[in-house]
């Protein structure tokens, strides 16, 4: 099953940012210009806006770090090369002998590439609508977490470091495009960076949805959300589309940006909503001499 088609359509920053910023603008109109429409349509509307400009505005940057990036192949394979000596230094597991422990099982192997193609922007959107519909009170915290995980990741993206499998001097496979399955074209083409291997945002968001699945959840079932980061985690390696280190540096941003939103929330919380008005005194009759009895 051939993927590249899903990167067929290439969206540049620039107009990504104007279409952020129209949206973001006809949000901001539909909230306070008068209109036949009804309040709770043009509210949705509005709100709806918002989420769809923040996207835009997401995958801007995200096509920046990109445009900026491949120019420096170069050092991003010296950069790559390096990650996979810390590992190493660290006595992290290699990457290396779990790719070539699955390669010879087919069926594995396509599997976890249609994973890495298909299940990292659809699970969030499907975890969005769940949130949104039943934990509306925590949708606006988690939304936050979310621009801000996704932020960071890509702005330390700026600075290029290749995949192992654009690091020949690593030897690993490049699955997807041995079966067929890439969702890449040549570097500096379609809408994916190919040089922004550290940190991995498929980890970043899959950790988020395990986590908050089981935080705000209340079904017992919602524990079986906590595979999906699992498998990512395997998916991404066997793949040799991130170094273990990827994955590793997208939790710690991710648990970086929790913290401060809980803690902006409690400060949030916290905050008195009114100023309180002092007490007034009980109002007292004057009297003049002679008054009284009359």
């Amino acid at each position: 099953m051939n993927l590249h088609w899903l990167w067929t359509i290439e969206l540049h920053w620039r107009p990504a940012l104007l279409l952020a910023t129209a949206t973001a603008l006809g949000s901001l109109g539909l909230r306070h210009v008068p209109s036949a429409a009804p309040r709770r349509w043009r509210a949705f509307s509005a709100a709806l806006g918002t989420e769809v400009a923040i996207i835009l505005a997401l995958y801007a940057l995200w096509q920046l770090a990109g445009s900026l990036s491949i120019s420096h192949i170069g050092g991003a394979v010296a950069r790559g090369r390096s990650l996979w000596d810390v590992e190493r230094a660290l006595h992290l597991p290699n990457e290396h002998a779990l790719q070539h422990a699955l390669l010879p099982h087919d069926g594995v192997v396509r599997a976890a590439n249609a994973y890495y193609a298909l299940l990292h922007a659809p699970p969030l959107a499907v975890f969005l609508v769940w949130l949104f519909a039943w934990h509306r009170a925590s949708y606006a915290r988690v939304r936050n977490v979310i621009v801000a995980l996704t932020a960071a990741c890509l702005l330390v993206q700026l600075i290029p470091v290749a995949p192992p499998r654009l690091v020949p001097s690593l030897h690993l496979v490049d699955t997807a495009r041995l079966f067929g399955q890439s969702v890449y074209g040549d570097i500096g083409t379609g809408i994916s960076d190919q040089l922004s291997a550290m940190p991995s945002v498929h980890i970043g968001w899959a950790t988020l949805i395990g986590w908050y699945s089981v935080r705000l959840g209340t079904s017992r079932w919602r524990w079986i959300a906590v595979v999906h980061p699992v498998v990512m985690s395997i998916v991404v390696v066997v793949t040799a589309n991130h170094y273990w280190l990827d994955g590793a540096a997208a939790v710690a941003i991710l648990a970086v940006a929790v913290t401060v939103e809980s803690r902006v929330g409690r400060r949030r919380s916290a905050r008195p909503t009114s100023i309180a008005t002092p007490p007034t005194a009980p109002r007292t009759w004057a009297t003049t001499p002679g008054s009284a009895g009359r």
